[in-house]
């Protein structure tokens, strides 16, 4: 059996090292991460050309079962996957983490995209620490704030005029988060709502801190594909197609 993980994110990787004594898997990573931790099994890189590629591809190779478990923001390949899934008439499953949910002592500020998030800075205060990613900084760049910047790989312009980059890769520590907090005096986070373990230290150190957090929600995704919460219950639904 051929399994298709398209994702590079820790759930796909673990399920990669899950499912690799049992089946062939490849593994297809988006390419934008300069160095990424790769997982076990076949890896491709790059795009696939649309759902009509991804269809190509998944008949050329074999494939016969494929799981979206790209990152939650990763709004147009699981799109894609669904069309070619259908196209193709392979079963497809989507692994998706569940999000965050605000705890009491959160103070968050939702937005529904990262325009929004940069209109919410408004009085919110000086210095920002924000964790959207690389990509998209564009929105942020007539911001009059100070921010921080964190991102694996380093970001292009156009940015804010008063940025700082810090290249960092998770998971991250409460201790660590803590620390950055305090250390470069931030007063706001914004962040997506990526839903993952290793990120959300910085929630908790921004509520003990009493600062405001500005989450970006996720965007829509298809509502006609089987899911799965965790590794674990995707790696059993493979086990039960075969």
């Amino acid at each position: 059996m051929h399994v298709l993980i398209l994702g590079g994110t820790a759930e796909a990787r673990a399920l990669a090292g899950l499912l690799c004594p049992h089946a062939r898997v490849t593994s297809s990573l988006a390419g934008r991460v300069a160095n990424p931790r790769l997982p076990e099994g076949e890896v491709r890189i790059g795009g696939f050309g649309g759902p009509d590629g991804l269809a190509r591809w998944i008949d050329e190779h074999g494939v016969d079962r494929v799981i979206d478990a790209t990152h939650p923001f990763a709004e147009r390949i699981s799109f894609n996957a669904a069309a070619a899934a259908a196209t193709a008439h392979v079963p497809l499953l989507a692994l998706r983490r569940p999000g965050w949910v605000p705890v009491e002592g959160d103070d968050w500020r939702e937005a529904g995209s990262l325009e929004e998030a940069a209109a919410a800075l408004d009085g919110l205060g000086e210095r920002v620490f924000l964790t959207t990613g690389r990509m998209g900084l564009s929105v942020f760049a007539d911001c009059p704030q100070q921010f921080l910047v964190r991102s694996v790989d380093a970001p292009e312009p156009p940015m804010p005029a008063r940025t700082e980059v810090l290249l960092d890769r998770g998971p991250f520590t409460l201790h660590g988060e803590r620390e950055l907090l305090r250390s470069h005096r931030i007063e706001v986070l914004v962040t997506k709502d990526s839903g993952a373990a290793a990120t959300a230290p910085k929630l908790q150190a921004a509520r003990e801190a009493g600062i405001p957090v500005v989450v970006v929600r996720r965007p829509p995704a298809p509502q006609d594909v089987e899911t799965a919460a965790s590794v674990a219950e995707a790696a059993a639904w493979v086990m039960r197609q075969d």
